[in-house]
């Protein structure tokens, strides 16, 4: 995908767009009941790396998700706090980041490079991220030029 299609294509300018963090474990807890009260059939689920859903999940998936990926980071996220959970709206989430507690990278502050979270909720259709998202091959390749 181009730089001028990644600007107009609408999930990648969500995916872009404004996200604040659950920093703190408690303040997770708060969000999954928020998300869990607001449960309906209209969410993506998508683990990054594997095709991009053609379809939302049900309910009880999302539900299901949202306790394993909670079990899942309170396990592998061996920190006090919790900050690596990203929502665009903590009241009426439509795009949820969760990052692999063990693909953190700097998942938080400015990088040219920020890795891709593990999985991404949303209410939008995905595309495939890694494809999208994915430098240029002249960017990925120039250190090779130096071995010609």
């Amino acid at each position: 995908m181009s730089q001028e299609q990644q600007q107009i294509d609408p999930y990648i300018n969500a995916f872009r767009g404004r996200f604040t963090s659950l920093m703190r474990w408690e303040h997770l807890d708060s969000f999954w009941e928020t998300l869990r009260g607001q449960a309906d059939d209209s969410w993506y689920i998508y683990a990054i790396g594997e095709p991009a859903p053609l379809a939302t999940s049900s309910k009880q998936q999302l539900e299901t998700f949202v306790t394993e990926i909670d079990a899942l980071l309170r396990k592998e996220h061996e920190e006090d706090y919790c900050g690596i959970v990203y929502a665009d709206d903590h009241d009426q989430p439509a795009f949820i980041k969760i990052f692999d507690p063990h693909n953190l990278g700097v998942s938080c502050g400015f990088s040219e490079n920020p890795p891709l979270p593990g999985w991404v909720l949303s209410k939008m259709k995905p595309i495939d991220l890694e494809n999208a998202l994915r430098p240029a091959n002249n960017r990925r390749r120039w250190w090779q030029k130096i071995f010609d």
